[in-house]
């Protein structure tokens, strides 16, 4: 019996060898977290091998126009129905255009979307991507059929679980970084989230396949990989002898490729920060010294409403572990403010833990009622005029912290990964440090791909600026090109 691989090896070479019934372009706008913007790289590269379509800038000269949907936050799902009236007038100007919508908005509101916006011919969620040209052939398919008087989208909001990722192509590079998700789905059901019924509950990917998509990126080139998941630390794949592996033995397993020498991890559940895991910052130097980890309120109260399962005082521990590990530990977050029943007493413990454990770059949003998720029943007599009121004191405290640690990396030499040459400039080049600051410093386009060594001038709104001081990987390099150069002859 053929494994799932295979057969999607065996269904993607019979797709990528006809003819496809479009001339355009690809269009996608996606909303949303790091796992939407995986999901729309697959998005495009599965319709690229399938019918040959190129992405392009603008909406109105594609073929093809997908919208990949997040509905964390109720702005974010009314964009949605806003940027599908303005796609309907350009599909009135052009009949033929597929117009798809994927992702959360589209699992949570798939029969609301068919219902409001006739021109949309597919509608998939999360877990069925991969059956995307399926889906568009279908459409094209009751275009042409007389018999359907009510030409209907076609709809899959299923979840399949670990199909998707056996029947999506093999992973391509766009650059030095790269984006591997290795589980999908939340089994937590905090009260505010609607995660656990748009993407499922957890499901981990085996462990040998999200190291081969690894082996194979890195042989492309990538040299930092950041491991996704809706609770990347809750990664439990299973290996071929049985056994489960954590995230902490995939970060090992990983750290073992040869050519990946950076590796980050998000978003993590502050409960699935195992001992194990913390461990990996003393054992695996690869991993950098930045946590992206979310605790919404430092109350112990609101924390309880949320279904947190934890309290702000095992979160303080958990993080005054690792930096005794890494003093130097890069710490960001996300918050809610104004939670139903949050009063102000509670506010002030969200500010005191932040005061207390020195986060950078952070998120934090006025709570949005999610409907179908029990915080969205709960009772809230608190006005929105304070709730801004208590977002703007947390955001300026943030900014302050942001700020001061940007300023404190004046002086200092940072090992980069140079990444691209700079927006702003032809003689520059920019890359990340492991906090995951943006670095623009003057240098050669040779040195993508490279860790250097920047001393940090400046630090700005945004990013940071440099003087390269040491290119530690310069022969290694150099040794690579005469070898492909030899190679050529």
């Amino acid at each position: 019996m053929q494994s799932a691989g295979i057969q999607g090896e065996i269904l993607m070479a019979q797709l990528s060898s006809r003819e496809s019934p479009f001339q355009g372009g690809l269009y996608v706008i996606t909303y949303g977290c790091q796992m939407n913007e995986y999901d729309s790289d697959k998005m495009a590269s599965l319709l690229q091998k399938t019918y040959g379509l190129e992405l392009v800038q603008d909406p109105e000269e594609a073929d093809v126009v997908l919208m990949n949907t997040c509905s964390v936050r109720e702005k974010a799902q009314e964009k949605v129905f806003s940027e599908l009236g303005r796609w309907s007038k350009w599909k009135a100007e052009k009949p033929n255009r597929v117009i798809g919508v994927g992702g959360c908005v589209a699992s949570q509101e798939g029969e609301v979307i068919r219902q409001r916006a006739p021109s949309v011919d597919v509608i998939f969620g999360p877990q069925t991507l991969h059956r995307l040209p399926a889906m568009i052939d279908e459409a094209l398919r009751r275009r042409g059929d007389d018999s359907i008087k009510k030409k209907r989208a076609v709809i899959d909001i299923s979840f399949p679980e670990i199909e998707k990722f056996d029947n999506l192509p093999e992973p391509e590079v766009n650059g030095v970084s790269a984006m591997v998700s290795v589980m999908e789905g939340c089994s937590k059901y905090c009260t505010f989230c609607v995660v656990p019924y748009t993407r499922g509950e957890e499901v981990s990917r085996p462990f040998v396949d999200v190291l081969q998509e690894i082996q194979s990126l890195a042989t492309q080139g990538v040299r930092e990989v950041n491991l996704l998941g809706q609770n990347v630390n809750a990664y439990r794949g299973v290996m071929p002898d049985g056994e489960i592996a954590d995230l902490a033995v995939l970060i090992h397993a990983v750290r073992a490729i040869e050519g990946i020498d950076r590796i980050r991890f998000t978003t993590s559940h502050p409960n699935e920060m195992t001992q194990s895991l913390i461990d990996c910052y003393a054992e695996v130097p690869e991993l950098v010294s930045h946590l992206h980890l979310p605790i919404q309120s430092g109350s112990d109260r609101v924390l309880a409403m949320m279904k947190r399962n934890h309290m702000a005082l095992e979160y303080k521990a958990t993080i005054r572990k690792i930096r005794k590990i890494r003093p130097h530990l890069s710490l960001s977050g996300d918050f809610i403010i104004g939670f139903p029943g949050e009063t102000c007493d509670d506010f002030k413990e969200t500010l005191k833990l932040v005061e207390d454990l020195n986060f950078d770059r952070s998120f934090s949003f006025i709570f949005s009622p999610r409907p179908g998720t029990p915080a969205a029943s709960l009772p809230d007599d608190e006005t929105m005029e304070k709730k801004k009121r208590r977002l703007y004191a947390l955001q300026e405290l943030l900014n302050k912290q942001t700020q001061a640690i940007s300023e404190g990396l004046i002086g200092s030499v940072q090992r980069i990964l140079v990444e691209r040459l700079s927006r702003n400039s032809f003689t520059e080049v920019a890359g990340r440090t492991e906090c995951n600051r943006v670095v623009n410093f003057t240098g050669s386009p040779e040195l993508i791909g490279q860790f250097v060594e920047v001393k940090i001038t400046e630090a700005l709104n945004n990013s940071l600026r440099g003087t390269l001081v040491a290119t530690p990987e310069a022969a290694r390099f150099a040794q690579q090109g005469e070898t492909q150069f030899h190679a050529l002859a």
